[in-house]
């Protein structure tokens, strides 16, 4: 069995809201119709960011927009992962970088320091 049902219709969500702003409360209204009371006043919460009236937390439509951005990031931070670790394989291959090394090509500066000594450091 699924873990939550199919979302209301949202003629049905649309009707309780605008019965709830009437003066109906919301046990009423869960008595009377299937969704529960915390449902119905969720319901009203975000039908008042979608009209403007709040702005504690994003509306109908930037939700969607965040959920759409989410979706396209998840392709590119698999790609920037594998191109890293592509990336460090090359470099070990090729010498540029020592074994499990998480500095960038070349040498450390405290290395570079030590060998050159305290005279002519240049940090």
């Amino acid at each position: 069995m699924p873990r939550t049902r199919p979302p209301y219709p949202e003629e049905l969500t649309n009707r309780i809201v605008e019965l709830a702003r009437n003066g109906r409360t919301p046990r009423e209204l869960a008595e009377e119709f299937e969704p529960t009371e915390q449902t119905i006043r969720n319901w009203l919460k975000q039908a008042d960011r979608d009209d403007g009236n709040r702005s504690d937390e994003p509306t109908t439509e930037e939700r969607e927009e965040i959920r759409e951005l989410r979706k396209k990031l998840r392709p590119l931070q698999q790609e920037r992962d594998i191109l890293a670790k592509a990336t460090a394989w090359f470099a070990r291959e090729k010498g540029v970088v020592p074994p499990k090394s998480s500095d960038s090509p070349g040498e450390r500066l405290d290395t570079k320091a030590r060998r050159l000594g305290p005279s002519n450091a240049q940090i």
